[in-house]
């Protein structure tokens, strides 16, 4: 870090709404121009508010490790907390640790490999249902397909049975929370809750319907006498190594839809963008096949394997640097403090986008092109290891970035080494930027048996 005193430039904004207008225009190339003209700290301006985009690896890395106590998730995550509660994704301070104290078990290596087989066998199902698509020769929303198969997931690695009845009313009411707490974020006039407008009503009904299942289940679960040891029972049985205390019905419930949300909105972008990547980038699917033929040869993945799928993993890498599924996230400064020589005064906000950094020339020679050997260790030698941030950094590193990379690998070998996906369109697909990294209109495409 440098010397204080540098002054911070940006966008030239319009009067009262600053820049918005142009972020709500295109955020994606509006932060990348920011960045590119403004370099590693830039000034935001949105009329009444002023925003700090934070894109540089040295800087990222002051905010969320150096100086991280300083940075913490403020006003910038209130309309997360709305579905998400006070959740480890939305805690902060002697409370988030206590937290992730707690939940560190549920989530250690050694315990999310025994989920290997459940994720494998589920998948088999979806290959299952591919099979009978590709020989009628429908087209299917691979985005919509991945969202199924994550979410059934991660619904029975939380509460082991497969509740595929509610499964159809959980998804739609996470979708229709989801995209409202996107929306709330970004309009500056969203009204209160208590105001009872169409969107706030909607709202509340989907949040409402989400809490009788997961409440259901977190009070069934606590009156039965056999242990499951999925997630919901670890929740459930952890206690503080100080304290001896657990956590209560609303903390886990929490905790609960923190990794609802968490374990299959962004496993599923990452595995909507791989196959697009694989659709699109010949020699990607040249080589993810020769490696499947050659380290499984037609049988099921196993978790064994996962060391010997170096390509699966470096594919999938590659695909999270060019289309991260958590494209941007927000802190906010207790107190004054210098980041990289740049003045942040307290209470300002900050933005770190893992899109816009991974997308640099400056940290990524020749950006744009897809490269998985970008990620063997020669050549990620010397790279700032801020500089490729997915799953953030820091003390407040994902804690279930284990999970969902074994996750994505192995669907990844299921259903890649049993069929090709096919695009209908042609072109690039526009990204939508919402809580996730979406692809505009979805994915569809046509499967092909191999």
């Amino acid at each position: 870090m440098t010397g204080a005193g540098k002054r911070i430039t940006g966008p030239k904004g319009a009067p009262l709404v600053g820049v918005f207008p142009q972020m709500k225009r295109d955020a994606l190339g509006f932060f990348e121009r920011t960045a590119a003209e403004h370099g590693g700290v830039a000034l935001l301006d949105f009329g009444l508010k002023k925003i700090y985009l934070v894109t540089a690896p040295d800087c990222i890395q002051h905010v969320l490790l150096d100086n991280d106590r300083n940075y913490v998730r403020g006003r910038s995550v209130d309309s997360a907390r709305l579905l998400l509660g006070n959740g480890l994704a939305m805690n902060n301070g002697e409370s988030w640790l206590r937290q992730r104290r707690l939940m560190q078990p549920a989530f250690h290596r050694q315990r999310v490999a025994r989920f290997a087989r459940l994720i494998t066998d589920l998948t088999d199902e979806t290959a299952e249902g591919w099979r009978r698509e590709a020989a009628a020769g429908r087209t299917v929303d691979v985005a919509d397909e991945m969202t199924k198969l994550t979410l059934r997931i991660v619904v029975k690695s939380l509460f082991s049975e497969d509740i595929r009845d509610r499964l159809d009313e959980l998804s739609e009411a996470f979708d229709v929370a989801q995209h409202f707490i996107y929306w709330h974020g970004r309009n500056p006039l969203a009204l209160p809750l208590r105001v009872p407008t169409p969107a706030n009503r909607a709202f509340l009904r989907a949040r409402r319907r989400l809490d009788e299942i997961v409440f259901d289940l977190i009070r069934e679960r606590r009156v039965r006498d056999a242990r499951t040891d999925d997630l919901l029972d670890m929740l459930l049985a952890a206690r503080d190594e100080e304290t001896g205390q657990g956590m209560d019905d609303r903390q886990v419930r929490d905790e609960v839809m923190t990794v609802f949300f968490a374990g299959h909105e962004t496993t599923m972008t990452m595995l909507t963008w791989a196959w697009y990547v694989l659709a699109s980038v010949p020699e990607a699917e040249r080589d993810l096949q020769a490696e499947l033929g050659s380290v499984l040869n037609g049988r099921p993945p196993v978790i064994a394997d996962l060391p010997k799928l170096g390509y699966t993993e470096r594919m999938l890498q590659e695909t999270m640097r060019l289309y991260s599924p958590t494209w941007i996230f927000a802190r906010e400064a207790v107190a004054d403090d210098v980041v990289c020589g740049y003045p942040i005064e307290r209470g300002a906000s900050l933005l770190i986008s893992p899109y816009v950094t991974h997308r640099s020339a400056a940290w990524w020679p020749d950006p744009q092109r897809f490269d998985p050997e970008r990620f063997t260790a020669e050549r990620a030698k010397g790279r700032h290891r801020f500089a490729y941030v997915p799953f953030g950094g820091g003390p407040h590193l994902c804690i279930g970035r284990e999970f969902a990379l074994m996750e994505a690998r192995l669907i990844m070998a299921t259903l890649a080494q049993r069929y090709r996906l096919e695009r209908v369109a042609q072109g690039p697909v526009a990204m939508t930027p919402q809580v996730t990294l979406r692809p505009k209109g979805g994915m569809p495409m046509t499967i092909h048996s191999r």
